[in-house]
């Protein structure tokens, strides 16, 4: 009789692992030692060295390198923040088509929403400014005044200008601060919805209500940056519009430093960053020159005192009409594309997501 105690037998239905060795290609045992179900390639410890963005770390532990350098296209390490499947955020490595696909997939989310936000804090101010445009266009009594000698300055040129200046910069300074509530606005609903949290109109326009006073205030600064770029030469112009492209969401999100984080942000990634922000300008200029160039063509015909008989009046605000609803695309693409451009920014910074995002615009 034998001292040994008996072994436990296995549960019913689980096979004896003694009895049933691991089966390879062929029905052949597999050669060499087996590995635990969750190992991946390469382990823990940084293969091959110098791989990851530090000189001798990985990416991230465990992460698979498809060259040295770089990770390979689509493997984001669970837990840390980075979902290819982000509905915001592009992941580093998808490159312009997953950019793209973010920005058209906001448009279809949220035009609802956006449409009626946009209408009424970018078209409907560009309308009531063309219109007091139109009031105080001083371009017909020029005509008349210079009937006599054309080489000779109207009269009253210089107070005719102060005045168009005064009410068309004033106007637009004033109305800056419902385009500020309707870029926020719009922010939050793109970034919400991206994280499938629940929007409306009026919540949108409240959370705009709230940010439009700094963003107003840093949208004036900015312009005056480019301005005085533009006066200098229009290079510096430019590149004071593409390095500040970001400075609008760095406030929205993170409220601190949206200038110097925008230039920062612009610097430290200028291929990817210009590229982004050189297609939504390109979005902008086309959709807001065929705009621009409807209204200029349809009001030809009401002359130029289109406002002294109701019958030109209302023809040439119908035209005004029209060209403003037309730019309205220029203004969600812009929204959207800047949105999804700062996103992709702050996962080349570090592991983000949507609902963090959403978290941060408060």
């Amino acid at each position: 009789m034998s001292d040994q105690p008996p072994q436990a037998a296995p549960p019913p239905g689980d096979p004896d692992p003694a009895a049933t060795p691991p089966v390879g290609p062929g029905g052949a045992a597999p050669a060499g030692p087996q590995q635990p179900q969750d190992w991946v390639f390469p382990p823990t410890g940084g293969y091959p060295v110098g791989s990851g963005p530090y000189g001798g770390q990985p990416w991230y532990p465990g992460a698979p390198v498809a060259y040295p350098g770089q990770p390979v296209h689509g493997w984001y390490p669970p837990g840390h923040g980075l979902d290819p499947a982000d509905l915001l955020v592009t992941p580093p490595g998808a490159g312009v088509n997953g950019w793209f696909g973010r920005c058209v997939g906001a448009v279809r989310r949220g035009w609802r929403l956006l449409l009626p936000i946009l209408l009424l804090t970018q078209v409907l101010p560009a309308l009531v400014v063309s219109v007091l445009s139109l009031v105080v266009d001083p371009s017909a009594k020029w005509e008349e005044s210079m009937a006599d000698d054309p080489a000779a300055l109207p009269d009253t040129f210089l107070a005719d200008t102060g005045i168009l200046l005064f009410v068309v910069l004033g106007s637009a300074l004033v109305f800056g601060f419902v385009q500020s509530l309707g870029w926020a606005a719009g922010t939050w609903v793109v970034t919400r919805q991206a994280a499938g949290q629940p929007v409306s109109v009026g919540a949108a326009l409240s959370y705009g209500a709230r940010r439009a006073l700094g963003l107003w205030g840093w949208t004036l600064l900015m312009s005056v940056i480019i301005g005085l770029g533009v006066c200098f030469c229009v290079i510096p112009g430019i590149y004071f519009a593409f390095a500040l492209s970001m400075a609008g969401p760095v406030y929205l999100f993170e409220r601190q430093h949206p200038i110097g984080r925008s230039f920062r942000m612009f610097h430290d990634r200028l291929g990817l960053l210009l590229g982004r922000v050189a297609l939504v300008a390109a979005a902008v200029i086309v959709g807001s020159g065929a705009a621009g160039m409807v209204e200029g063509i349809g009001t030809l015909p009401f002359g130029t005192t289109p406002l002294e008989s109701p019958g030109t009046a209302i023809g040439v605000l119908a035209v005004t009409l029209v060209g403003a609803v037309l730019a309205l695309p220029t203004h969600l693409a812009q929204l959207v594309g800047l949105v999804v451009t700062y996103a992709e920014q702050r996962a080349h910074e570090g592991p983000v997501d949507s609902a963090r995002l959403t978290g941060e615009l408060g």
